[in-house]
């Protein structure tokens, strides 16, 4: 299990001087048993004094403490893979591959087929460990090539340490991701790819031919589509165009990494339905990603979005969840109301004017955060009594002055934050007793102002009632008036008969 000195040799020397620790159970000499004999000692390895005098720079502690630390995870695997036993052999590893596979598909349900399941998949992990205990050994032997060269040069260890161990992760990510991307050339169906915290700068075009991916986790990675000098050279996108040939890639997560945008081509993945790219830098999402239409759950917060794409609404109809907090979001499409089956909407930590009145449209909201745009918020629209189902609402942190009016029709809310807001409506006392205290304050009140409205159109019925009484009395005198004026003029007209000018002109004829 230790390394070949002869293929290794530096390796070999570095590991010989790190501290060995061994168990003394008896100083008494063990009984001889003549059926078991004891393993005749192993012949001493060639003294390692030789490599040192045509290596002589290994005779340096300091590059000795360097090169320990570099191998020290291969001293860790070693030290496990001796606890766990010997590699085991071609026919057993068959073996057990044969039986899960038809475990795979049978689905034992007994306890004896349960262990004898957990048996095969043991040999199949010791197997695999120590075949990247033979690739880990490998690689190790280069990086202690490096250190050497380095020391030869007069390069100082520290730098030297440090370019190598940049090195080394570089080379243990890209030995696998070929690995990953050979298995799937093979035809070897890989439904899950986690490749989180490896520093990856890029993900390779080939991974769009895994047409088997369901899902792929990249976060904490390096992954940047900016102008750096890097991304420049290579010539190549970080997530490629290519990720849409991933038709059954159901969860995406690429946070935590230095995102500027995302590729048109995401729209493509019709049936992804998780997908996270918080914590990045993009300053928009993509229209395309309105045509995602299996996605239910979106975590785009902690970004630097300052608006949604408008038509979202209307084409995400399966979306449960969202959260796009820590942004610089003002405003909501007004297509966030057709978002029927979403059930948490998370928008904390924006500069959120408001809400647009078609929030009414989401019925199906569970929880509901707008805490922390502080003076932004103010006011929040009469239409949020309208989801019907919701349960928890935080409007902490903002400057809002006084409730929704009808705000106690919100009957299944059972959590509700108000705390550092410069509360008048309801009052302060009612806030602290808590929601139902102030669903009931809100509801008198609401009752209160109903009766007000209900008197006031009673009020001005009855006085228009009033002013069409007057209005027809006094029609009612006008026209009797009229018919005075009208008798008095017709019987001025009668009584005199023709006038003088009339008879003069009869005289004329």
């Amino acid at each position: 299990m230790d390394p070949n000195p002869t293929n290794f040799p530096i390796l070999s020397y570095v590991m010989a001087k790190l501290p060995h620790i061994t168990r003394t159970f008896s100083t008494s000499a063990p009984e001889f048993d003549i059926e078991n004999p004891p393993e005749p000692e192993p012949k001493p390895r060639e003294p390692y004094f030789e490599l040192s005098e045509k290596m002589p720079h290994l005779k340096n502690p300091e590059l000795i403490s360097a090169m320990r630390r570099a191998v020290k995870d291969v001293a860790q695997t070693r030290s496990i893979l001796q606890t766990l036993g010997t590699r085991p052999d071609h026919e057993t590893v068959d073996t057990a591959r044969f039986k899960l596979a038809e475990y795979d598909q049978s689905k034992p349900v007994s306890e004896e087929l349960v262990t004898e399941y957990k048996n095969y998949k043991a040999v199949i992990a010791l197997d695999e460990m120590h075949e990247a205990y033979e690739r880990m050994v490998s690689a190790a032997e280069k990086r202690l090539e490096r250190f050497y060269e380095a020391a030869l040069a007069g390069v100082d260890l520290a730098e030297a340490e440090k370019e190598v161990n940049q090195v080394k992760d570089q080379e243990e990510v890209n030995e696998e991701v070929v690995g990953i991307l050979k298995a799937a050339e093979l035809g070897k169906g890989i439904p899950r790819v986690d490749l989180s915290g490896r520093r990856l700068r890029i993900l390779p075009e080939q991974f769009g031919r895994m047409k088997s991916l369901i899902v792929l986790n990249l976060s904490h990675n390096q992954l940047e589509n900016g102008e750096s000098i890097a991304l420049r050279h290579l010539n190549h996108p970080a997530i490629p165009d290519s990720i849409a040939g991933l038709e059954n890639l159901e969860e995406l997560n690429l946070s935590a990494n230095l995102l500027e945008s995302l590729p048109d081509s995401i729209g493509l993945l019709l049936k992804l339905k998780i997908l996270d790219v918080s914590g990045n830098k993009l300053a928009a999402l993509p229209d395309s990603i309105s045509h995602c239409r299996s996605l239910e759950e979106l975590d785009a917060g902690f970004n630097k979005l300052t608006y949604l794409p408008t038509i979202m609404g209307f084409k995400l109809v399966n979306l449960k969840k969202l959260s796009i907090h820590l942004n610089r979001i003002r405003y909501l499409p007004t297509s966030i109301g057709e978002l029927k089956s979403l059930r948490l909407l998370d928008i904390h930590f924006n500069e959120l004017h408001g809400l647009p009145p078609s929030i009414r449209g989401l019925t199906s909201l569970e929880i509901l955060n707008l805490s922390s745009n502080f003076n932004d918020l103010t006011e929040l629209p009469d239409t949020i009594s309208e989801l019907i189902n919701l349960k928890e609402l935080d409007l902490s942190n903002n400057q809002i002055h006084a409730l929704p009016d009808n705000f106690g029709r919100l009957v299944n809310l059972t959590k509700l934050k108000l705390d550092e807001n410069p509360l008048e409506i309801p009052p302060k006392q009612v806030v602290a007793a808590g929601v139902d205290a102030v669903r009931s304050y809100m509801i008198k009140r609401w009752d209160a102002i109903l009766m007000e409205e209900e008197e006031k159109r009673k009020k001005e019925a009855e006085e228009q009632e009033e002013d069409d009484s007057l209005l027809g009395r006094g029609t009612t005198w006008l026209n009797s008036m009229v018919s005075v004026v009208s008798g008095t003029v017709s019987g001025y007209l009668g009584g005199f008969g023709r006038s003088d000018a009339d008879r003069h002109l009869n005289q004329e004829f």
